[in-house]
């Protein structure tokens, strides 16, 4: 089950290299916006958008250059 998935989402993902690092700079950009507009918030406190985001960025650019 968990092997299939991963094969689907192998091949999903080799069309399109650009969109895990561009929904990771997203998700850094709003973590921006939620600095301003929720400042006193958890989200704002923990800078948990910036946190996925570079994640999400980083491991998309390693899974681009490895497909």
């Amino acid at each position: 089950m968990i092997s299939k998935f991963l094969d689907r989402l192998s091949e999903y993902l080799a069309h399109r290299k650009g969109l895990l690092p561009i929904l990771g700079l997203l998700m850094i950009l709003v973590n921006l916006l939620i600095q301003f507009i929720f400042p006193g918030s958890f989200l704002a406190i923990t800078n948990l958008f910036l946190h996925i985001g570079l994640i999400a960025a980083i491991f998309g650019l390693m899974l681009a250059w490895a497909l």
